[in-house]
C-alpha cells in the first residue's frame, strides 16, 4: 500500500512538473514574440532616424524629412513662396527701372541687380515661372506641398496574383465590421521571421488608443480577437491566422495556393491588377525649341515614359504631352537670323546642325547690332499677326528642333506628341475673358498687371502683364482647362522638377477655385523630381561648365557599354546585331534605371561607372540576370509545345524546396508593387521588386538543378523549367513597364 501511494505522489509530482513546464514553454513563447515585436519596431525606428539624419548631413529636404519635422515642413512651404514673391517683386523692380531710365530718371541699383539685368534673356517674357535663387541651385528645395486630404484614385476591381492587396482589402472590411464607428488606417506589413508568418496585421494597437480615447478601454489582444472573428473561416490562400496576446494578427498564406498561381501564370500569363479605367494626360520633357535637349530634360523624359508604359500596362487610356517651349517673343531674332543664314529655307528644309550655336548666333547679333534687333522686333510683330512668310519661317525652326528632339526620343524608346505653348495663344483670350465673364471681381489689377490669388495661396498669379500680353501662368491655366473640359481627362499628372512646385501649386489651387475640377474625383498631381549631380554633388556639367547635351550623354554611354562588352570577351561569343542589341540596352537602360531606381523627389549622382557595373542593383546585372535565365530555358532543349503539355496535365507546380517557394513569393509581389506604384507615381519600388526577384532567382538556381546531370543521364525538373520561364516574362513586364530593352543574349 506505501508502495502504491508512493507510485501515485510521484506521478502526481510528474504531472505537476509536466504543467509547469508547459506554462512555462506557453509564457516563454509569448515572451520571445513580445521581444520579437518590440524588436521589429525598433529596427524599423533606428533605420528611419538613420534615413533622417543622413538626409540632414546631405542637407536634402526630402519628404520623409519633412513628415516627421513639421516644423521644417511648414517653413520650407514659406521659404518656397517667399522665393516666388522676390521673383514677382524683383521682375517688377527691373522694369520699373527700365521705365525711370526710358524717362532719363537715374534710380541707383545694386551690383546684383545690375548683373540680374544684364543676364537676363533679351526679348523673353516679364513674367517667367519661378526659379530657385542662386544659393539653391544644387539642391531641390524640398518636395511639394501635399494635399490635405490622401484620396483613393486606384480603384482595384480585380487583385489579380496580388496577395497583399487581397490580405489588405479583406482586413479592412473585418475591421470595418468589427468597429464601423472607428477610421483606422490598416498597418499590413510582410514579416522578417517565417515563425510568425508571411505577413502580420498591427492595426489592433492604434484601434485600442482610438477606443481609450473614447472612454472605451479594451486589450490589443482583444481588439485583435474582434477582428479576427471577422475574417472568413473558408479564405482559400490562408493557411491560418494566429492573435497574439499583444494584439499582432499572424497570417500564415496556403502554399497550396501560391503553387496553384504560378501554375496559373505559367500557363496563362502574367495577370496585373485590373483598375477601373481611366483617361489620363501625362506632360513630360518639354523641352524649348531652337535649344538642344540636354541632360536637365533626362529625369522627366525617363520618369514621364515609364509613368506612361506602368498606366498603359494596366490598361488606361494615356495621353502622352510634351508642352514645348514654341512660342515667345525671342523667335524674332531667330527668324532674322534664319532669313540671312539659311535664305531657301522656304523651300529646303535646313540642316542646321548645332541648334545651341543657331541660338546663340542669333543672341549675340540682337545684343550687338541694333539693326538686327530692330529687324527682329519687327518679325515678332508679324509673327503675332501670322503673316504667312513668317509662319513659314516660325514652322521651319520648329521642324528643325522636333527632328533633332525626335532623334533623342528614338533612341531612348519614347513616345509623345507635341502640344507647344503655340496650341493655347487663342485659348488663353478664351480663358481672360470667360474668367471676366463668370468669375469677376477674381482678377485684380496691380501695377497695371491684372493677378488673382487663388484660395488658400499666398502667391498670386499674373494672368495679364501690364503691357497686355500674357505669361507662363495664363498658358498654363489655359493648358488646365483645356486637357480637364476639353480633353475630358480623370488624371492630369505633370512631371516637371521640384523647383515648379510652388507654381503648380498655385495652378492647380486656381483650377479648382473656377470649378473645373473636384479634387475628390480627378487627380491633378505635380510629379516632382531632383537634379541630375556630378559626382562633384554639384550640377552635372562638361568639364567647361557647359550644360551636358543629351544626344553626347547617350553617345558617351553606347561608347562605354560597348567598350564593357568587349572586356568580357562577348563580341566573342555573339554576332554584331546580337552585340548591337546588348549595347544598346545596356547603354540605354542603365541610364534609365539608374534615374529610376533612386527615390525621384531627390536628386542623385550620375555616375556611369556605378551604372554598368555588373554587380548590385543596376540595369547591367539586371540583364545579366535576364539572359542567364533564357538561356537556361533554351539550354534545356524543352520547347515551348513540351512545356505547355507538361503544365495541361498537371494544376498546381509541387514547389516544396524552401528557395522554390520564396521565389514563387517574391513573382506573386509584382501586382502589389504596381499598385503601390500606381498609387505614389514612384518608380523605385518596382526596381527595388525585380532587383530582388533576380537575387532570389540566384539563390533557388544555387540549390536546386533545373537541369540534372548524372554521368550519362539528364534529368529535366519541368516544374522548375517552368518557376525559370514565369521568372523571366516576370522580369520582361518589368523591363517594359521601366523601359528598358530585354535581349535573350548578354
Amino acid at each position: 500500500m506505501s508502495s502504491f501511494s508512493e507510485a501515485l505522489r510521484v506521478h502526481g509530482l510528474q504531472s505537476v512538473i509536466r504543467k509547469v513546464m508547459a506554462s512555462e514553454q506557453v509564457s516563454a513563447d509569448k515572451e520571445l514574440q513580445d521581444y520579437h515585436n518590440h524588436f521589429a519596431a525598433d529596427l524599423q525606428e533606428v533605420e528611419k532616424l538613420s534615413r533622417l539624419l543622413n538626409a540632414m548631413k546631405r542637407g536634402e529636404v526630402t519628404e520623409e524629412l519633412l513628415e516627421a519635422c513639421p516644423d521644417l515642413a511648414e517653413a520650407s512651404k514659406k521659404n518656397e513662396k517667399l522665393k516666388y514673391r522676390k521673383k514677382i517683386l524683383q521682375g517688377s523692380l527691373e522694369k520699373q527701372s527700365a521705365a525711370n531710365s526710358s524717362r532719363g530718371i537715374n534710380v541707383p541699383m545694386t551690383k546684383s541687380a545690375i548683373k540680374r539685368d544684364n543676364e537676363k534673356a533679351v526679348g523673353a517674357p516679364d513674367d517667367k515661372k519661378p526659379k530657385k535663387d542662386a544659393k539653391s541651385k544644387e539642391k531641390t528645395g524640398g518636395a511639394a506641398p501635399k494635399q490635405a486630404r490622401k484620396y483613393d484614385y486606384v480603384v482595384v476591381e480585380d487583385y489579380g496574383s496580388s496577395i497583399l492587396g487581397r490580405l489588405s482589402d479583406l482586413f479592412r472590411k473585418a475591421i470595418k465590421e468589427a468597429f464601423p464607428s472607428l477610421d483606422v488606417a490598416l498597418l499590413m506589413a510582410e514579416t522578417s521571421n517565417p515563425t510568425f508568418g508571411d505577413y502580420q496585421c498591427n492595426s489592433a494597437m492604434p484601434i485600442a488608443a482610438k477606443l481609450k480615447a473614447t472612454g472605451v478601454s479594451k486589450r490589443p489582444g482583444d481588439v485583435a480577437k474582434e477582428i479576427f472573428a471577422k475574417i472568413p473561416s473558408n479564405t482559400e490562400f490562408l493557411e491560418k491566422v494566429e492573435v497574439m496576446p499583444a494584439g499582432f494578427i499572424n497570417i500564415f498564406l496556403k502554399k497550396d495556393y501560391i503553387k496553384k498561381q504560378i501554375w496559373s501564370i505559367a500557363k496563362k500569363g502574367l495577370e496585373l491588377p485590373k483598375i477601373s479605367k481611366r483617361r489620363v494626360l501625362v506632360d513630360f520633357s518639354s523641352p524649348n525649341i531652337a535649344k538642344e535637349m540636354h541632360v536637365g530634360h533626362l529625369r522627366s523624359t525617363i520618369i514621364g515614359d515609364s509613368i506612361c508604359r506602368l498606366l498603359e500596362a494596366v490598361g488606361f487610356d494615356v495621353l502622352r504631352v510634351n508642352h514645348i517651349g514654341d512660342w515667345g517673343t525671342q523667335f524674332g531674332m531667330l527668324i532674322a537670323h534664319l532669313y540671312d543664314r539659311y535664305p531657301d529655307f522656304e523651300t529646303k528644309l535646313p540642316e542646321i546642325s548645332d541648334l545651341q550655336a543657331f541660338y546663340k548666333e542669333s543672341k549675340k547679333r540682337f545684343d550687338e547690332d541694333e539693326v538686327f534687333k530692330k529687324r527682329a522686333y519687327e518679325c515678332v510683330v508679324k509673327l503675332q499677326s501670322y503673316e504667312p512668310n513668317f509662319v513659314k519661317a516660325w514652322e521651319t525652326i520648329c521642324d528643325v528642333s522636333k527632328k533633332y528632339n525626335q532623334y533623342v526620343y528614338d533612341r531612348l524608346d519614347i513616345k509623345i506628341e507635341d502640344f507647344g505653348e503655340s496650341f493655347y495663344q487663342d485659348k488663353m483670350l478664351n480663358l481672360v475673358d470667360s474668367i471676366k465673364k463668370t468669375h469677376p471681381g477674381v482678377l485684380r489689377e496691380d501695377e497695371g498687371r491684372q493677378i488673382m490669388f487663388p484660395t488658400g495661396c499666398e502667391v498670386p498669379l499674373t494672368v495679364v502683364k501690364s503691357d497686355g500680353g500674357f505669361t507662363y501662368d495664363t498658358s498654363d491655366l489655359a493648358a488646365l482647362n483645356y486637357r480637364i473640359n476639353q480633353l475630358k481627362v480623370d488624371w492630369a499628372i505633370y512631371v516637371v522638377d521640384a523647383g515648379q512646385s510652388l507654381h503648380l501649386e498655385t495652378v492647380y489651387a486656381a483650377g479648382r477655385d473656377f470649378g473645373w475640377y473636384d479634387e475628390s474625383v480627378k487627380r491633378v498631381e505635380h510629379v516632382a523630381f531632383g537634379l541630375v549631380l556630378g559626382e562633384d554633388r554639384k550640377k552635372f556639367k562638361t568639364r567647361s561648365g557647359e550644360t551636358v547635351r543629351l544626344l553626347d550623354l547617350l553617345d558617351e554611354g553606347v561608347k562605354r557599354a560597348e567598350k564593357s562588352l568587349q572586356e568580357k570577351g562577348r563580341h566573342e561569343v555573339m554576332n554584331k546585331e546580337e552585340l548591337e542589341a546588348a549595347r544598346d540596352a545596356v547603354a540605354y537602360g542603365c541610364i534609365k534605371y539608374a534615374d529610376l531606381s533612386h527615390t525621384r523627389t531627390q536628386d542623385y549622382v550620375f555616375s556611369f561607372d556605378r551604372m554598368l557595373d555588373d554587380r548590385g542593383n543596376t540595369a547591367v546585372y539586371l540583364l545579366y540576370a535576364y539572359a542567364r535565365i533564357r538561356s537556361i530555358v533554351r539550354t534545356s532543349g524543352v520547347s515551348e509545345a513540351e512545356l505547355s503539355d507538361y503544365l495541361n496535365k498537371t494544376s498546381v507546380l509541387p514547389l516544396d524546396h524552401p528557395a522554390e517557394m520564396n521565389l514563387a513569393k517574391q513573382i506573386l509581389k509584382l501586382s502589389d508593387c504596381v499598385l503601390q506604384v500606381l498609387d505614389s507615381l514612384m518608380l523605385h519600388p518596382l526596381c527595388d521588386f525585380v532587383y530582388q526577384l533576380a537575387t532570389q532567382f540566384h539563390d533557388f538556381y544555387n540549390e536546386c538543378y533545373v537541369i540534372d546531370k548524372r554521368g550519362d543521364k539528364t534529368e529535366i525538373h519541368f516544374h522548375r523549367l517552368a518557376l525559370c520561364d514565369v521568372t523571366a516574362n516576370t522580369m520582361a513586364t518589368c523591363f517594359k513597364i521601366l523601359g528598358i530593352r530585354e535581349v535573350s543574349k548578354m
